[in-house]
């Protein structure tokens, strides 16, 4: 539950369609039209929490606890993520139900079960670090998404979606790991979401030290997704270069 970051294995920000140099049949009609529409529904969505950064920016002249301008549009449309993992599950699109899940999964954690149950870490400054990156991602990722399934794939995008994970995804990262990082004097004072022994199921749960597994998980995922995407920008980006030169 790691390296959510501003991105996601395929691209930094995202696995829904991978980018494939053959060609692979397409969903049908049908699914195609339901997905233009949830990808035009979840770009607006994340421009609706950029403009909300942006005038809540400029109403305080503070860049300092403007997460609350922007608190419920963001767990809306970061939980409606989760539909992308049912999108894998019925065959829709062609990525890994386990890999969707995992990259979905963390950041509905960091929104829910960190940010939003911790409400001391709410006026952190690292919190808009990561909702920033994630603001971005997802503009771009979603555009991508509805450009690519009518055909009609602006390469300003498709630069912008294999280049930007550059710095989004360290930022996003960072962000991630210093919220967690700032909850956790909350979380064991607190005690929240722990069990402890003894009790009827003789089972014990210790959220912060759980939260502390999840940021040393970071180390070894983090490096490998960033140099996967590295990788998959020299290709996707070269091949089209190649492309245009042909034409």
């Amino acid at each position: 539950m790691a390296a959510a970051g501003g991105s996601r294995a395929d691209n930094g920000y995202g696995s829904q369609q991978q980018q494939q140099p053959r060609r692979r049949k397409g969903p049908g009609a049908l699914a195609t039209a339901y997905l233009v529409i949830y990808n035009v529904v979840m770009t607006a969505g994340w421009l609706v929490i950029a403009v909300g950064l942006v005038r809540a920016y400029l109403a305080k002249g503070s860049y300092h606890s403007l997460y609350y301008s922007i608190e419920k549009p963001l767990k809306f449309f970061q939980t409606g993520a989760l539909l992308e993992i049912l999108h894998c599950a019925f065959g829709i699109v062609p990525s890994s139900v386990v890999l969707t899940a995992f990259q979905v999964m963390s950041r509905v954690f960091l929104t829910w079960a960190v940010t939003h149950s911790v409400k001391e870490v709410q006026t952190e400054d690292c919190v808009l670090l990561f909702v920033v990156a994630w603001t971005i991602t997802e503009i771009i990722r979603y555009s991508f998404y509805t450009f690519s399934l009518l055909n009609h794939l602006p390469y300003l995008i498709k630069w912008a979606r294999y280049t930007l994970f550059i710095v989004l995804y360290p930022m996003g990262v960072s962000g991630e790991l210093l919220t967690i990082y700032a909850a956790l004097p909350f979380v064991r004072q607190s005690g929240l979401y722990s069990i402890s022994l003894p009790n009827k199921y003789n089972f014990s749960f210790d959220y912060y030290t759980f939260l502390i597994l999840v940021m040393i998980s970071y180390i070894p995922i983090f490096p490998q997704l960033y140099f996967h995407m590295l990788h998959q920008r020299r290709k996707v980006l070269s091949h089209t270069e190649e492309h245009k030169k042909s034409e």
